[in-house]
């Protein structure tokens, strides 16, 4: 069997996660281009800037053996399990990027040469304003598919249903393309998708080739600090209103929906399945509760668990859990063959995996939604909804365009169609 090699980068740079002494995550998020060599995260806890490419990985497979070797070798082992910096000798080794919908598909993982970290962003950092960003007349927008053929789609989706066919539940997604010249200020997007939701977490990573992935998800696949195993998965959705009284009756429909409940059953039922085999203490509230974005609210449970192995890590509990039925639908192989057959483009890394890991097996990988990928002058945006016997296309059509507007808040434009 082949050795992994090691995940320490050359004596010439440190490649570790240091704490930048004084600097605060506005800072480091104000400090960020994008390039094949950067990486931003912004999450709740904490601001990570990845520069400079010391190995790349295009199997998870792999990136798994890399952080099991450099665990093996000493990093990562004598810590406190939090994550963070390690002191002088260069602190913990990372691995940074995402990780594709389809299986077999190459991922976009890499050991960076340099990694800072600071807190998470406060809520009063400076962000560009949407004016700044739009242009007047700047941006022209495409839908793929058309609505009439997203609207069929999921007509399609529910027949089968219907019929005697396993399938349960199938996400179906469908992309918004702006082209504007000059292409897109990515480090302002990631600027004011931040500020927008600073609960959510935000990433700006390498997609291949010039492209940049960007986006901010609501969703935590699974984060792992220590022995504790945390998973967030969300699934029934609701768009939010700006009057306070529509927005509130729209949050309690949401919780009592039995098509929303029903949907975000499947979801909860198959994260403890998934986690069962990793962890003791399996916990998940009865009933979920509500989590608000910007733009949604959403149906919400947090399942928490103890490692029964200290050496599996937060990145082998991610590929056991990728892909939920909240992003691709169950079973899983017969909602795969039908998103393959019904949705006209390839995800790419949309509804994938997304975040860090570090060499004592730590880390956090979120679902990679509402994101774009920005290549040259296109902005691809992403978004789907889950499909049941019980759900209508045009409702599932206004989920998406309810989900495109973090996105297109981002570039300062105020709605989709």
């Amino acid at each position: 069997m082949t050795t992994a090699p090691a995940l320490r980068p050359p004596a010439t740079s440190s490649g570790a996660a240091t704490a930048v002494t004084g600097a605060t995550g506005a800072d480091l998020l104000a400090a960020y281009r994008p390039g094949p060599d950067r990486a931003l995260l912004a999450t709740p806890t904490r601001t990570l800037l990845a520069e400079g490419v010391h190995r790349s990985v295009e199997d998870p497979a792999e990136a798994g053996r890399l952080l099991a070797a450099a665990r093996a070798g000493g990093r990562g082992e004598g810590g406190d399990g939090d994550g963070d910096e390690r002191g002088e000798d260069g602190g913990q080794r990372l691995l940074v990027g995402a990780i594709p919908f389809a299986p077999g598909a190459p991922a976009r993982l890499f050991v960076p040469e340099r990694v800072r970290l600071a807190g998470p962003v406060a809520p009063t950092a400076p962000a560009p304003s949407a004016t700044d960003l739009a242009g007047e007349g700047r941006w022209r927008s495409r839908p793929v598919p058309e609505p009439e053929g997203y609207r069929a789609a999921v007509a399609e989706a529910v027949r089968r249903l219907a019929g005697d066919s396993p399938l349960e539940k199938v996400v179906l997604a469908r992309t918004l393309e702006l082209t504007a010249p000059g292409g897109s200020d990515l480090a302002a997007m990631a600027a004011r998708l931040v500020q927008r939701d600073p609960h959510g977490y935000t990433f700006a990573v390498p997609a291949g080739g010039a492209a940049t992935l960007i986006g901010a998800s609501p969703e935590l696949l699974v984060s792992r600090r220590g022995s504790r195993v945390v998973s967030n998965p969300l699934a029934g959705s609701a768009a939010r209103s700006a009057d306070p009284v529509e927005d509130r009756l729209r949050a309690e429909a949401l919780l009592q929906s039995p098509k929303d409940l029903a949907e975000h059953a499947f979801v909860v039922d198959a994260v403890r399945a998934a986690l069962a085999s990793f962890c003791t203490g399996l916990t998940a509230p009865e009933r979920p509760t509500l989590l608000r974005t910007a733009t949604m609210w959403h149906l919400s449970s947090t399942v928490t668990g103890t490692l029964r192995e200290p050496a599996t890590s937060a990145l082998e509990l991610a590929l056991a859990l990728h892909p939920t039925p909240a992003v691709c639908g169950t079973p899983t192989a017969q909602a795969r063959a039908a998103i393959g057959e019904l949705e006209p483009f390839d995800r790419g890394l949309y509804t994938g995996v997304v975040g860090w890991g570090d060499a004592s097996g730590d880390g956090e990988w979120v679902v990679t939604l509402r994101c774009a990928e920005a290549d040259g002058d296109l902005l691809r945006l992403f978004a789907g909804a889950g499909v049941v016997a019980a759900s209508d296309p045009d409702l599932e059509l206004a989920e998406t365009a309810a989900k495109f507007r973090t996105f297109l808040h981002a570039v300062g434009l105020a709605d989709a169609r």
